[in-house]
């Protein structure tokens, strides 16, 4: 099974500006993704960037930047399937899966990469995607709010303050590892119909979503760096 990696890692961010350049620890965000891609299963890693600084950047970690993505396809609306398809139309499409890696989850590990591809080799599904168990952020603890007032969704805890355990087990897209099957990117999917869970814990799953996130992951990688 032959396996394309892309590193979708466009040049602006409002959230955290200069996002895929900034620091976790001792690397960038970047260098992270090369680190735990570069010795795995995957026959080629390549970055998808309008950003030349990006482009210097993920050469010097080792990753390929065969192109530079047009402008259109590096906005805040931007969708990722259109992103993987613009590579696949630039690299060609006779890769059987494909690996989509954001550099916003830093402490995903090569064992972790390699283990999805095997499951993939193994059940032939759609997709791979890894998850992450919600844990304290069970959605039947979750509220709207009505004129200040809070209201339980119809998929509420049956009583308030349920513990934990006595809640059904949910997963939550941690944004690690998208494994798909080429033919259903090029149909217009990311996951397609049957798509496997991976599961990974809590403290690899960490995906950086603003400023507080970047302090947190930054803090782990100084104390107690991933393996």
């Amino acid at each position: 099974m032959s396996t394309l990696g892309i590193v979708p890692a466009r040049g602006g961010s409002k959230g955290i500006p200069g996002k895929n350049l900034r620091r976790v620890g001792p690397r960038t965000l970047i260098e992270w993704t090369a680190w735990s891609a570069l010795p795995s299963r995957l026959d080629r890693v390549i970055v998808s960037t309008d950003s030349k600084e990006i482009a210097v950047e993920a050469e010097r970690v080792g990753l390929e930047v065969p192109f530079l993505r047009p402008g259109e396809l590096a906005t805040d609306a931007s969708l990722t399937i259109d992103v993987v398809q613009h590579a696949l139309s630039e690299l060609g499409s006779s890769w059987d899966t494909v690996m989509i890696l954001q550099p916003t989850s830093p402490f995903r590990s090569t064992e972790d990469i390699d283990r999805c591809l095997e499951l993939f080799a193994r059940t032939k599904p759609d997709s791979v995607v890894s998850v992450t168990e919600v844990g304290d952020h069970h959605p039947a603890r979750m509220k709207s709010i009505e004129d200040g007032f809070l209201i339980d969704p119809p998929f509420a805890e049956e009583v308030e303050g349920q513990p934990r355990q006595t809640l059904p087990k949910l997963y939550l897209r941690n944004g690690a590892i998208y494994l798909t099957a080429t033919q259903v990117l090029l149909n217009g999917s990311i996951k397609g119909s049957r798509s496997l869970a991976y599961v990974m814990p809590e403290e690899r799953s960490l995906n950086i979503d603003n400023e507080f996130d970047l302090r947190i992951a930054d803090a782990v990688a100084r104390t107690n760096e991933p393996t």
